[in-house]
């Protein structure tokens, strides 16, 4: 359905990240390795990242084009470094439109978020019934038609109640399974956390080595065949900052990795 990455740490280089790895993301727009569902990315891509120094909120930039006809994108790349980034190529749900308004990463305030799977029946009763659990103030910042952007508005409304990242992502994925199966694999970052799950399709992690030396990196399949990317068990919950990552099974304690 999509692939996605999410990275903090020193300071690296969109290309480097998302573009010289022998799977990077680009490469995985068009030959996915561990995709689960589907076969290509087509359908858009967007990369947020976060210059604390400057601002809070993440800058973005998004296209319904494929992540490798957009040639502008190579050209800049290597001149805008960032230590937090989110980003994510695009599968979409028939028969959701194609446009700019459903392709990730969403953003409010300091948050960047992405989804990778699908919500069954969500052109129908169930998208209705999820659609009344949002609160009017977030269903109001709503753009587009995407069951994720929908999912992101329910993580906002959790996260408004105080919730932590991991606790809001979880909240909305039992939400989600007690009306309808789904495939979510849900990631978010504010710059200084991501949080992740892995429900339904591949997910991986890399801690303090490789492309993460110093960090950590969440992805929905690795960006290279160089040792130390571990496999998420479906059903996890994964917590990271720069310093540390975790994997929480939903109903297991924390094995933490670093």
């Amino acid at each position: 359905m999509c692939r996605l990455l999410a990275y903090l740490g020193p300071p690296v280089s969109l290309q480097r990240l998302l573009l010289e790895p022998p799977h990077s993301l680009l490469h995985q727009s068009f030959a996915p390795r561990r995709q689960r569902h589907g076969t290509i990315n087509a359908d858009g891509w967007g990369v947020g990242w976060y210059d604390m120094d400057r601002r809070s909120e993440p800058a973005r930039h998004r296209t319904p084009r494929p992540m490798w006809a957009d040639r502008s994108f190579a050209s800049w790349s290597g001149l805008v470094g960032s230590s937090a980034v989110l980003a994510a190529v695009r599968s979409a749900t028939p028969p959701a439109p194609v446009e700019e308004s459903g392709t990730p990463p969403f953003t409010a305030g300091s948050w960047l978020f992405a989804h990778n799977g699908a919500v069954e029946g969500f052109r129908t009763e169930v998208g209705a019934k999820l659609r009344r659990l949002v609160s009017d103030r977030r269903m109001a910042g709503v753009e587009g038609a995407s069951d994720s952007e929908l999912l992101f508005a329910l993580v906002l409304d959790h996260l408004d109640q105080d919730a932590s990242a991991g606790e809001a992502l979880s909240e909305v994925v039992r939400s989600v399974l007690e009306l309808t199966s789904a495939r979510l694999n849900l990631v978010m970052t504010d710059g200084r956390c991501i949080a992740a799950t892995a429900c339904g399709d591949s997910l991986w992690v890399l801690s303090d080595v490789g492309l993460a030396e110093g960090g950590s990196l969440v992805a929905s399949e690795p960006c290279d065949d160089e040792p130390g990317w571990q496999v998420v068990p479906d059903g996890s919950l994964v917590a990271a900052t720069a310093q540390e990552l975790s994997v929480t099974g939903l109903r297991r304690p924390a094995t933490t990795l670093r």
